[in-house]
């Protein structure tokens, strides 16, 4: 099995920061990429940010510039940084990764969500 799991979600004013982190673990084999989405109440979820094992980046054109997502291939981690943080980056944030396990071959994998609130 493998389990992601975020932490580092909370309540900030805007303009502040968070630094979100998920973690991977379990029978992993390999890891291609991981990544961060978010939903918003009664919205679709959507692309945060994605990083491969290599460092190549891909960010959404409203995070551009104040988010910065990082990983750690030794700890199978992922982390983004979140600054100038605005009421509407409000939502629920999941981490994905996409992960070839021992056992399974390879999935995306989601982890259960972590909650983003800020205020105006």
């Amino acid at each position: 099995q493998v389990q992601l799991v975020e932490s580092g979600g909370g309540l900030v004013q805007a303009g502040g920061s968070l630094r979100l982190s998920c973690a991977a673990s379990g029978s992993i084999f390999s890891i291609n990429a991981m990544g961060w989405y978010r939903q918003a109440p009664g919205k679709q979820r959507e692309l945060v940010a994605t990083i491969t094992t290599g460092g190549s980046t891909n960010y959404a054109d409203s995070n551009k510039g104040r988010f910065t997502i990082s990983i750690d291939n030794a700890k199978y981690t992922v982390y983004l940084q979140m600054n100038s943080l605005k009421p509407e980056d409000t939502a629920v944030y999941y981490c994905a990764a996409n992960i070839r396990s021992w056992d399974r071959g390879t999935y995306d994998y989601w982890g259960q969500g972590t909650q983003v609130t800020v205020s105006s």
